[in-house]
């Protein structure tokens, strides 16, 4: 499936995506990009992004990948996700990037870096991707 930045955005309107401010920089079916600016709403009360903010970005950026890589008229879910934890986000922006480990009929599976502005990584997390056939086939 063709996308691009404009579409994308489009199709995250209104969602906890365009809620959150994440923004797609790179877009291609065998790794995407998106950066989310660190705002005090997304924040700890020890003033770190929070972790499920993390999470939620990397699966927004892992599920978009896997929609670049659908058949025509299929559409996906997570069926699961492993999020490690290495260092705290606390200022500026943080940049998710997936690259897939695998791409089958039935699922996919990603992985997505997320890093701060000095490149020191913040999370892994790798998911499956449920391909969703139209029709149950």
């Amino acid at each position: 499936m063709e996308l691009d930045h404009a579409a994308v955005a489009r199709a995250q309107k209104g969602t906890l995506a365009d809620l959150m401010g994440i923004e797609f920089t790179e877009l291609s079916p065998e790794r995407v990009v998106a950066e989310l600016r660190i705002r005090d709403d997304l924040r700890t009360v020890g003033d770190a992004l929070h972790g499920g903010a993390l999470m939620a970005l990397a699966d927004t950026v892992g599920a978009t990948a896997t929609v670049l890589n659908l058949p025509a008229g299929a559409t996906t879910t997570t069926l699961e996700s492993k999020t490690n934890f290495f260092a705290a986000g606390r200022a500026g922006a943080v940049r998710a990037e997936a690259v897939p480990l695998h791409r089958g009929r039935r699922t996919q599976v990603w992985q997505t870096r997320v890093t701060d502005e000095q490149g020191r990584l913040l999370t892994q997390t790798v998911q499956t991707q449920m391909v969703l056939m139209p029709g149950g086939a």
